[in-house]
């Protein structure tokens, strides 16, 4: 496992990214027209903005980067990093900084709900760095903070975008058992990338602890998150698919992978909107509930307006089999 927890990082002013500074420079592809977005603020952005400090939030909109930022924080759709801002992993795809974390904020359960509260969220979605650190990998601190959402916020479900858990026993059993709306653990890549990737994890882990969701409580949506553009061909996303199937994984989303910087993995090239939309027809196909397969495509982009759709088409699916 690549794991940075002697890495000196606390200081801001070290490189975000320690580990891949000895590395190549990559080639940075020039984006295709189907990739750009236009970025624009506003007064809800601004807004959206004030109470995510005001709360001494993280969210993962800005540490990795997305391109959907302008968009969703102008509908006060923010998605809330907890545990900090530093991961202990190193994954080559990712912009989180990474090195040794702070101690956990026993405060930001509390301040998450709050926010959450005065955003007005009909659905929230709450990710995390990786904690290696951690004797339970920070599965306790998740579930006190889906906890102080319900207190806080009855009305909104909640999405966690989880870490894989790895070798830290017990740890799922304890977010599960907290009972979010929606378990969202994304496999990245195909597995044939993993070593280069995300070289900390391992495949089969993350399609088993999806497939142990739905063991411990069938109830809950399960979802994950691929990314294309490192390389993978068609027959290996194909097979991913297959591999999350037989997990009973019911929501899959696809995305380009949009190289941060110079130090990270090369982008092997863009894939068309035409393929996104070819994926989206197999996906289906497959049995799953619902995907979301286009270039800009990430796990939190239309959360809202996703949990709705993927409550109706378990609904719909139950009076198919009803009748």
């Amino acid at each position: 496992m690549v794991n940075l927890l002697d890495t000196v990082s606390e200081d801001r002013a070290r490189p975000r990214h320690p580990e891949k500074e000895h590395r190549p420079d990559q080639p940075v592809l020039k984006k295709p027209d189907w990739i750009k977005v236009k970025i624009s603020a506003n007064p809800v952005f601004s807004e959206t903005a004030k109470i995510v400090r005001e709360n001494n939030l993280v969210t993962v909109c800005e540490e990795a980067g997305c391109p959907n930022i302008s968009e969703c924080w102008s509908k006060k759709h923010a998605t809330m990093m907890i545990m900090g801002e530093i991961c202990t992993r190193a994954c080559a795809f990712c912009n989180v900084r990474t090195g040794k974390p702070l101690k956990l904020d026993v405060d930001e359960p509390a301040n998450v709900a709050n926010a959450v509260a005065k955003l007005g969220l009909n659905h929230v979605v709450i990710t995390s760095v990786d904690r290696d650190d951690l004797d339970d990998g920070g599965a306790q601190h998740i579930a006190d903070t889906i906890r102080a959402i319900r207190a806080a916020s009855p009305g909104t479900t909640i999405e966690v975008l989880t870490p894989d858990f790895l070798r830290k026993d017990g740890a799922l059993e304890i977010v599960v058992k907290a009972r979010p709306d929606v378990f969202n653990h994304n496999v990245e890549c195909v597995p044939g990338h993993y070593l280069t990737v995300r070289p900390g994890a391992r495949y089969y882990h993350s399609i088993r602890l999806l497939e142990r969701v739905k063991e411990l409580d069938p109830a809950i949506f399960t979802k994950s998150g691929l990314m294309v553009g490192f390389g993978e061909t068609r027959n290996e996303v194909l097979q991913l698919m297959d591999d999350l199937r037989i997990a009973k994984v019911d929501f899959l989303t696809i995305g380009q992978y949009l190289q941060p910087t110079k130090k990270h993995h090369r982008i092997d090239r863009f894939v068309t909107p035409d393929e996104f939309k070819a994926y989206e027809t197999a996906a289906y196909s497959k049995g799953f509930l619902l995907v979301s397969s286009s270039p800009l495509t990430r796990s939190s982009y239309h959360a809202d307006e996703d949990f709705a759709r993927l409550r109706s088409a378990r609904q719909a699916q139950i009076e198919a089999v009803e009748s």
